[in-house]
């Protein structure tokens, strides 16, 4: 039997011994809901209601700000908020809505520990990327100001980044970008305020510019908002000489097509 044989036989082998161990967990710890607890068939799934409340996004959308449209326009139509404002990167990318279902999942990650969530989230993600993330040389998380990340012990973006990385087969660079500034809660600001606050909030880590200079970046957060936070981000990595950088989150704030 050759080496590839030894290994598929290995891996069967440790799936055989793990059963019993799946099923003693599923006992004292049954499947259910992500978002509302209801059992379910399986781990990190979603209960038919919540599920039909999730609102992926999907084409026909602005080719740089993802705005989904109503009808299918034709091939790299852009939204009217892309041509009057064109943002500091090249495109953005969000695999749903944030609605009730996508907060809930964005909360359990961001506020109660639940980084078994970040797995499913990240796969929705690399979904959403329709093939940047692909294509890109390495993915980058929104980093957190140091003395945020001792309070709150890790940090969402990089961890979603961290299993995107791990599924794409791709490169994370979790210390290239440093936020140097700390700055306020995004929360409860306008847009005029968030984009004041996060005004000159990161930079490249000295040494690392070569991570950066001509590569095609995907730049990793939970949610899009306004986008005062990545486009800060963006144009530090501009600034050490990015060549291409899509903005790729888990929810985006918008009620509606256009």
């Amino acid at each position: 039997m050759g080496l590839q044989g030894w290994k598929t036989l290995a891996r069967v082998d440790r799936a055989l011994l793990m059963r019993p161990l799946m099923r003693l967990v599923d006992f004292v710890y049954p499947p259910g809901c992500v978002v509302c607890g209801i059992a379910t068939g399986r781990h990190r799934g979603l209960c038919p209601k919540c599920w039909a409340g999730v609102r992926f996004i999907e084409r026909p959308y602005c080719e740089v700000l993802g705005v989904p449209f109503s009808h299918d326009l034709g091939p790299g139509i852009l939204s009217a908020e892309a041509i009057a404002n064109p943002p500091p990167f090249d495109r953005l990318r969000s695999a749903a809505f944030h609605d009730e279902a996508i907060r809930n999942l964005v909360h359990g990650l961001k506020y109660r520990d639940r980084t078994d969530l970040a797995p499913m989230m990240a796969e929705w993600m690399l979904r959403a990327g329709d093939g940047v993330v692909e294509e890109c040389d390495a993915i980058l998380p929104v980093p957190l100001h140091r003395t945020r990340l001792v309070s709150r012990k890790f940090n969402q973006a990089a961890e979603l980044g961290r299993h995107l990385a791990r599924q794409s087969g791709k490169p994370l660079l979790p210390a290239t970008l440093v936020r140097i500034k700390r700055t306020r809660q995004q929360v409860g600001l306008g847009a005029k305020a968030r984009e004041d606050n996060v005004r000159g909030a990161f930079a490249v880590a000295k040494g690392r510019e070569n991570e950066v200079t001509g590569k095609r970046l995907i730049l990793v957060d939970d949610v899009y908002t306004t986008g005062a936070t990545v486009a800060a981000a963006t144009r530090a990595l501009r600034k050490a000489g990015a060549a291409d950088i899509t903005v790729l989150t888990f929810a985006r704030a918008l009620s509606e097509t256009i």
